[in-house]
């Protein structure tokens, strides 16, 4: 009880209060606003919480993280446009009810859901990061290597249709973090006589480039546009209750977001998936997916909104990021040496109680202000894109060069933006660039500690933990193969059976 009293004493300040505030109503703000999204925010961020408390600068990171799906389901709802990537799925259903003339209960649900789930996926993580962290102390450095291996892994498989791109750029990550000296005897890899070189690329110079540069040069290439929201009539007050009806389906959903936020690379869209085809298949009234079913907007809503609070667990009980905000997030705990695992529990278990009761507080501090402020949100929607891509342009420039002063990190920003505008003109994944550098780096670390006990190849997994770990990545693979031969065989038997249909149709 003196643990979480003083957890509450490190939240009192005014400092963190501000932060509270700032993260939770600008992460909605910068959700309502197409084009923009967690990711590109926190990249722009970043730098500047490096001089922060970790308490600020996290509860800030965290605030935009989990508060941008509920400000991205205002526009999915009124205009068709999700504000991030993730409200996609909002639009199936949310959309349709707007052109029925049920906007105010279709944000009302949207609103409660995301509630719902953010608060169900914190309460997951309090009773779940320290059963995790009691088991962590068993992992050495095999273990994390292995475990840092599956999740790059399931990174790579997660991108169903894509995997043989994904794999090539999460190896692209791997080797841009093999540039410049390395962390065992301080010798130069590929640095090629070029002393620019030699301290590396730095990973948020190139997630400011990969997800701010390469947004704002693609907002500011494409055709100027002003989206245009109706506004909303009547109180959100008497849509909440409604959730209560499809309770059913906003725990499943929630228990999605929670369970797929904890894997590696899977995530919000995979979560969104599994809890809408649940939804739809236990539905009374399957036929209405899709055309302005309440169960469908409340299973996406509460699905996502699950999974930010969900994707902490692995980060802070093993210091293993799932997916690319979490990567950011780490660099903060590296800055300020408060190193995530077991002994973040032990020695620090104040700040995680902390920052459990600051995720709470976020979440009532964006449905108050939703509550009476979603009409002066679709004035903000309407901003013109093109403007959206100089300030996402001059923010990103000015948040590089003040990391180290330098003309040479803004280069390098700006071509890992060219390399992202290129990568999502072609529709391909920039994320496992990401996690290929971070998890890159904790593999080859504990890779190379624990070569020293390690004799024969067996030695390597004869520990429970790592021999799991290890049968893990052994099954992953196994089923991802058979299910390739398997659509490869459907496909066959498609074609002949398209093949036999054409020789009847000429007879």
């Amino acid at each position: 009880m003196e643990t979480l009293f003083s957890g509450v004493e490190l939240l009192l300040r005014w400092d963190v209060a501000l932060a509270l505030i700032v993260g939770s109503v600008g992460g909605v703000i910068i959700g309502a606003i197409p084009g923009v999204g967690a990711a590109v925010a926190i990249a722009i961020l970043l730098p500047a919480t490096f001089s922060l408390d970790p308490i600020v600068g996290l509860t800030v990171l965290l605030g935009i993280y989990g508060s941008s799906m509920y400000g991205g389901s205002l526009p999915a709802i009124l205009i068709n446009t999700p504000g991030t990537a993730v409200n996609a799925l909002t639009t199936y259903d949310g959309y349709p009810m707007t052109k029925r003339g049920e906007a105010r209960r279709a944000l009302a649900l949207a609103y409660s859901a995301s509630f719902w789930g953010g608060v169900f996926g914190i309460l997951c993580l309090i009773f779940l990061s320290p059963l995790l962290a009691l088991v962590a102390p068993h992992f050495g450095s095999r273990e994390i290597f292995l475990a840092a291996l599956l999740g790059i892994i399931l990174v790579v498989l997660a991108h169903r249709g894509q995997v043989f791109a994904a794999g090539m750029l999460a190896s692209f990550g791997i080797l841009l973090h093999t540039v410049g000296l390395e962390p065992v005897k301080y010798t130069r890899r590929f640095t090629f006589d070029q002393t620019w070189l030699t301290g590396g690329f730095d990973l948020i110079v190139v997630v400011l480039g990969l997800f701010a540069l390469s947004q704002a040069f693609l907002l500011l290439v494409d055709k100027d546009s002003t989206p245009r929201a109706q506004t909303v009539e009547g109180s959100l007050f008497d849509g909440m209750k409604e959730l209560w009806l499809y309770k059913r389906v906003a725990t499943a959903a929630g228990s999605f977001g929670v369970v797929m936020g904890m894997i590696p690379g899977v995530g919000e869209f995979t979560a969104q998936f599994l809890s809408y085809t649940y939804a739809r298949k236990t539905s009374q009234e399957p036929e209405k997916f899709g055309d302005g079913a309440p169960e469908g907007l409340i299973a996406s809503e509460a699905a996502n909104n699950a999974v930010p609070a969900a994707a902490m667990i692995p980060l802070l009980a093993l210091g293993i990021p799932g997916e690319a905000l979490t990567a950011m997030m780490l660099s903060v705990f590296y800055v300020h040496n408060v190193i995530p695992g077991p002994q973040l529990f032990q020695n620090q278990l104040d700040f995680v109680y902390a920052l459990y009761i600051a995720m709470l507080l976020l979440n009532v501090i964006v449905m108050v202000f939703l509550l009476f402020s979603t009409n002066l949100l679709t004035k903000i929607i309407q901003i013109p894109t093109r403007f959206l891509g100089m300030v996402i342009l001059t923010l990103s420039f000015v948040g590089v060069y003040s990391l180290r002063n330098s003309i040479v990190d803004c280069a390098i920003a700006s071509a890992f933006g060219i390399l992202g505008l290129i990568l999502k003109r072609l529709n391909l994944p920039i994320v496992p660039i990401v996690l290929g550098m971070v998890l890159g780096g904790i593999m080859e670390v504990k890779l190379r500690t624990s070569m020293i006990r390690v004799k024969e190849p067996l030695d390597f997994v004869n520990r429970p933990i790592a021999a799991f770990l290890a049968l893990m990545i052994v099954l992953v693979i196994v089923m991802h193969v058979r299910t390739l031969i398997k659509e490869h065989r459907d496909k066959l038997t498609n074609a002949d059976q398209d093949h036999d249909l054409h020789d009847s149709q000429q007879r």
